[in-house]
């Protein structure tokens, strides 16, 4: 068995209709239990992006929401989407829509989480899956294998599927040679993460959020060029999601699992990568910061995603493979799948155009996303690796990343996806039992801070009035920071 059957294998047994049930599951099982928050609290979740401020510890809100969404919104807001919508059909962006609905629960249990199990490691906060897996479930053991598992997915699984997009997109838009792409954006990940150019990675950090204001203002654009097919195209949607659709009908199942799956690639809801970013920050009460990453996750798939999904369907730029081979739509003949459909689509409307913005606004996107994966990867093994064996470990993970960034920019697209799809699919698959684990406590924790804020005045945390222990962050010992 080569090695690309063996990931396919991999690949296709991680992502089994159990692990998509376990997706969607968990969201309707938090979205119930906390009387869908995601919609009671939309208000105080862009409230809260600007109350939150740094302290020499933690990141404000706002800082904690950039830094996950730098991580959120990357190639599968592209290239993803376009993939989901080749291998479901239009109603994979219903069921991508479906999964950020029902995962804003999902991220705000596992953020929140998170929030209260966090530690101050080297003088700042760090926490995320393996903290609360620890101090909250008190499994050493299932801690362990879960920041393995990070460190495994972040440093070496998924980095190859950004550049990837990025050398694709670039290939078309400026006609740059893949191996050129990979050794560009290899060097500048080197000055960034091993601290000679920092500022590199802030300006990238600084620009995801109006890069994808302009990309989803791009979408309105060519929405309002094709007015008159929005209706159409809601229809095609909507029916091809529930397999009403003549020609989409048969692939409903592959809408679900496609949507589903490309749905937490994009937002990560679930994943546990985001509730690290959400540690960092420095917050009055958990639920605040649970809120905060719940609305990232609106950000990133009902609006980001949802600009390219619209863009491929009005201007007719895509193909959707059928079940047994084939094509069901072949639009673009001989075309891959991935941001060249996103490329095409932008070019219809303003030609020569296109492939450049688009392959800009991809390489932002893609580029944070790494910068995101290789801060969870290491804070993952500092976790794992205490003392100057950490530092050395550190050092061997970063030139790992920084290899399979060059490697994924010249390998086939179906190749590094699917070595991506089993880093998420492994994480997920342990973050969500933990979660679900836990679930109570991330439940308590909104409850109280809901009480407080009907009754009026400071919000405040005290875990031990909840019955909560082991946090080192909050409570009477170590006080409250703010």
């Amino acid at each position: 068995m080569d090695i690309q059957t063996l990931v396919k294998t991999v690949n296709d047994w991680v992502w089994g209709p159990p692990l998509v049930i376990l997706c969607l599951g968990t969201g309707v099982f938090f979205s119930i239990w906390t009387r869908f928050l995601q919609l009671r609290h939309i208000k105080s979740m862009v409230r809260q992006l600007w109350t939150g401020k740094a302290s020499s510890k933690g990141i404000s809100s706002f800082q904690g929401f950039a830094m996950a969404l730098g991580g959120r919104v990357g190639t599968g807001n592209i290239a993803g989407v376009a993939t989901a919508i080749a291998m479901g059909g239009p109603g994979a962006l219903f069921w991508m829509w479906a999964i950020a609905f029902l995962g804003a629960g999902s991220a705000f249990i596992e953020s929140t989480l998170a929030q209260v199990w966090k530690e101050k490691r080297t003088g700042e906060y760090r926490g995320g899956p393996s903290y609360y897996i620890e101090h909250g479930l008190g499994i050493k053991w299932f801690a362990i294998i879960f920041a393995l598992a990070a460190v495994f997915s972040c440093g070496l699984l998924l980095p190859g599927i950004q550049s990837n997009s990025i050398a694709n997109a670039c290939a078309k838009g400026f006609n740059m040679p893949t191996l050129v792409s990979g050794i560009i954006v290899t060097a500048l990940l080197a000055l960034v993460i091993f601290g000679g150019a920092k500022r590199i990675g802030r300006v990238a950090e600084l620009v995801v959020p109006f890069m994808a204001l302009a990309y989803i203002i791009m979408a309105i654009l060519i929405i309002i060029v094709d007015i008159h097919r929005v209706p159409e195209m809601l229809r095609l949607i909507f029916a091809s999601a529930f397999g009403a659709d003549k020609l989409f009908g048969g692939i409903v199942g592959s809408a679900i699992a496609w949507g589903v799956k490309r749905g937490i690639y994009s937002n990560e809801a679930g994943q546990g990568t985001g509730p690290q970013a959400a540690a960092a920050a420095e917050v009055a009460h958990p639920a605040q910061q649970g809120l905060v990453q719940a609305f990232s996750v609106y950000v990133d798939t009902l609006g980001v995603c949802t600009a390219t999904g619209l863009m491929l369907l009005l201007t007719n730029q895509y193909n959707v493979t059928g079940i047994g081979g084939g094509f069901l739509v072949n639009n673009l003949p001989s075309v891959e799948h991935g941001p060249q459909y996103t490329q095409a689509a932008v070019d219809t409307i303003f030609p020569g155009f296109g492939s450049a913005f688009v392959a800009t606004a991809l390489f932002f996107f893609a580029f944070t996303t790494i910068m995101a994966y290789a801060y969870y990867a290491e804070s993952n093994m500092a976790y794992l690796v205490r003392g100057r064996a950490s530092r050395l470990c550190i050092t061997a993970i970063r030139l790992g990343l920084l290899g399979m960034a060059f490697f994924g920019a010249m390998r086939e697209a179906d190749f590094m996806w699917a070595m991506g799809d089993i880093g998420v699919g492994l994480m997920a698959w342990l973050n969500l039992i933990a979660i679900l684990a836990l679930g109570g406590i991330g439940v308590k924790v909104l409850r109280d801070y809901e009480r407080q804020l009907k009754n009026g005045g400071d919000i405040s945390f005290e875990p031990e009035k909840l019955g909560i222990k082991n946090t080192e962050c909050w409570g009477k010992n170590h006080g409250n920071f703010m």
